[in-house]
């Protein structure tokens, strides 16, 4: 069991989402940064899928009430467990009276926590992710309160791990800071907007406002994107990624809790590595996009899924290494 002993109403019970939950409504949730989360539960010799908790409100304090491993991914924050100092994107056995705390992190805005086996807790619609605008799902279907009492899977045997842990080398999500570059492919009404719209898109820095959140991330540049005439369009499904253009002609990109479905035209829609960067991007960021092409934008999330594929593999040779 893990005992919260800290408020924070933006830290949720998390995993991969709903897949198909967008269709009757309602939204597909799960993580914000989808590698660093997979790379937590990879660590702890889980399935990439198993509940976790997302933390984008610090510090964060935790105690474990039973031994297990656990990993911390994604955005840099000093990591300390019961006065010891881990190092980022590390896989660590806890032992039952442990308290793990994370400081506000340096480099990033989300960090993750995957224990080995999971966060027990009820699948709803296919999951057992927070929504926290439905109020379902997660913890009571709301953010993490101190004394709250988080269950953890029983059945799952611990891997091995050597005694002071092992981790990544590197988390490619995080943002490197500058102007970052986020990757996209034309969306639906790509064609309705102006050719001075095209050049904008590519070549204008845009800024992430304030209203950026789990919904969506709304962008700002010095100049709006235009239509070439005005549109009338019904409303239609969403996904993570899509780049929508409201009147204001300033994108808004929908993120893991996308809306279901809207009415603005869409410009485009970033690729999930570069989706899962823009997460662990903090108000105020410069960005640009940069146009490819539907073929590229597959290759490199085979190549992404290749990437998973191997490291546990790398791992799990690692671990039987361990036993012998």
């Amino acid at each position: 069991m893990l005992e919260i002993l800290t408020n924070g109403p933006l830290n949720t019970v998390q995993d991969l989402g709903r897949p198909g939950a967008m269709s009757i409504g309602a939204s597909g949730g799960g993580v914000m940064d989808r590698q660093a989360f997979m790379h937590g539960n990879i660590l702890c010799g889980n399935v990439c899928d198993a509940a976790g908790i997302e933390i984008a409100y610090f510090p964060f304090k935790v105690r474990f009430h039973a031994a297990c491993l656990f990993a911390v991914t994604g955005a840099r924050s000093p990591t300390i467990l019961s006065g010891k100092i881990l190092p980022d994107n590390w896989c660590h056995a806890a032992s039952p009276g442990d308290i793990l705390t994370l400081a506000a992190p340096d480099r990033g805005v989300r960090a993750y926590l995957c224990v080995s086996g999971g966060i027990d807790l009820p699948v709803l619609l296919g999951g057992r992710g927070t929504d926290i605008r439905s109020g379902f799902g997660g913890y009571l279907g709301r953010g993490l309160q101190k004394n709250d009492r988080l269950p953890l899977s029983e059945s799952i045997v611990m891997p091995a791990v050597p005694r002071d842990g092992h981790g990544l080398s590197t988390s490619l999500s995080l943002p490197m800071g500058g102007t970052e570059t986020l990757s996209l492919i034309p969306a639906a009404e790509y064609d309705a907007f102006t050719d001075h719209a095209h050049q904008l898109l590519a070549d204008q820095e845009w800024s992430i406002t304030p209203s950026a959140n789990r919904v969506g991330y709304r962008l700002e540049g010095a100049q709006p994107l235009s239509t070439t005439r005005a549109l009338n369009l019904l409303s239609h499904g969403l996904l993570p990624g899509t780049v929508q253009v409201p009147p204001s002609g300033q994108p808004i990109v929908q993120m893991a809790d996308a809306n279901s479905c809207g009415g603005y035209p869409k410009i485009g829609i970033v690729i999930e590595d570069d989706l899962d960067r823009l997460s662990q991007m903090s108000p105020g960021t410069s960005l640009r996009f940069s146009l490819i092409s539907r073929p590229e934008a597959l290759e490199r999330l085979r190549a992404r899924r290749s990437g998973f594929t191997t490291l546990k593999k790398q791992l799990g040779t690692a671990r039987t290494h361990l036993l012998v």
